[in-house]
């Protein structure tokens, strides 16, 4: 059954760093012509946004709120997605969902996903990260 299933997250004071992680089960990365793996988070009382994207060719994108503080990665061998962040602030905390688009054919467009995180096709549970003051 096709899976993606996150950890690392937790409490951590402003300033500090944690890592998360997403296993993607089900899913041959290989074997698509590009896809865009993702980091969503959602603070409470506010909507899901889209704050880091990396295609099949490793480019990235962030939303601005994260640039230069988050750091998206990909072990494909392991079909494991990374989020660090560092320099943690308060308003990081939040649910982070890895989320996922493929692509049988033709690009994935990290632009169009990070802002409109419905073309995601798959999500998963979510890991709780809280940063405190």
């Amino acid at each position: 059954e096709a899976a993606l299933v996150e950890s690392g997250g937790g409490s951590v004071q402003a300033g500090g760093s944690l890592t998360l992680s997403c296993v993607i089960s089900g899913y041959n990365l290989y074997g698509y012509s590009d896809y865009c793996l993702g980091w969503v988070r959602q603070a409470p009382g506010s909507e899901r946004e889209g704050i880091a994207i990396i295609g099949h060719d490793d480019t990235t994108t962030y939303a601005d709120s994260v640039k230069g503080r988050f750091s998206i990665s990909q072990e494909r061998a392991k079909s494991t997605l990374y989020l660090q962040m560092t320099n943690l602030k308060p308003e990081d905390s939040g649910m982070y969902y890895c989320a996922a688009r493929f692509m049988e054919e033709g690009p994935c467009s990290r632009d169009d996903v990070l802002e409109n995180i419905a073309l995601f096709h798959a999500w998963g549970q979510g890991t709780q990260v809280t940063v405190a003051s």
